[in-house]
Order: structure tokens, then C-alpha cells, then sequence
């Protein structure tokens, strides 16, 4: 097994290759803000779960019966998707949403990108090859 075979590695690959896909589609979308009619696009983040070991549900664990019990749902409220109104020429992107997006884009793909060099370093020094 090759140490690009591991799945945490793999993990942080497919993580990192669609945000680089995601970045583009962001983009397309606030090069087209003044095309009449256009639709905004996003990208559906890659299923994680399939992977060995992850996605599976967290559970509180009790360590008291004086604890409270977990509710296991949220008391905020979310944002709609369409909070902007479409434009009389059809066109439907909001560039504050849009910057907004292509912003949180690159800080994740940083993130993956740290993890996958510092997971690789670690290794590396395990393996004595520092």
C-alpha cells in the first residue's frame, strides 16, 4: 500500500480537486452576472460517507444522569437559498452571495490543503525519512 493509497489522504484529494472544480463554477458564475436570464450554479459537496469509517453519527455520550439530554436539533434558523430577487432582465446571481462563496471556497481548500501537507509530514517523520 502506498501512502497516497490511504483513505484520510483520499479523502483530502477528492476534498481539494472539487473545490478547484467549485472555484470555477463560482466563477462562471459572477463572469455571467449581467448576462440576461442566467441562473446561478453550484457545485453538491462529495459524499464523504462511502468512505471507510467516516460519516458515521456522533452520539453525546451521558456521563451523569444529571446531564441533559442531547435534543439533536438546531434552534437557529437557516438563510434561504433565493434571499435575492431576480432582476427584470431575468438574471438571478448576487455578486455580494457570490464573493461570499468563492471566499469560504478558497479557506476550505487551504484548510484540506494544510491538512494533506502535514498529514504527509507526519508520515514522513514517522517513517524516519526526515
Amino acid at each position: 500500500m502506498s501512502i497516497s493509497d490511504l483513505p484520510i489522504l483520499s479523502m483530502l484529494r477528492t476534498r481539494m480537486q472539487w473545490h478547484q472544480a467549485r472555484q470555477g463554477v463560482l466563477a462562471e458564475n459572477v463572469a455571467n452576472a449581467d448576462t440576461p436570464r442566467f441562473r446561478p450554479h453550484d457545485l453538491v459537496p462529495p459524499d464523504m460517507s462511502a468512505k471507510e469509517g467516516v460519516g458515521r453519527p456522533l452520539a453525546l455520550a451521558g456521563t451523569s444522569p444529571a446531564h441533559l439530554q442531547a435534543t439533536g436539533g438546531s434552534a437557529f434558523a437557516s438563510r434561504s437559498e433565493n434571499a435575492y430577487q431576480v432582476r427584470p432582465s431575468g438574471n438571478a446571481v448576487s455578486l455580494e452571495e457570490e464573493m461570499i462563496k468563492v471566499a469560504a471556497n478558497q479557506m476550505d481548500y487551504q484548510a484540506a490543503a494544510a491538512l494533506y501537507s502535514r498529514s504527509l509530514a507526519l508520515i514522513k517523520t514517522a517513517l524516519g525519512k526526515r
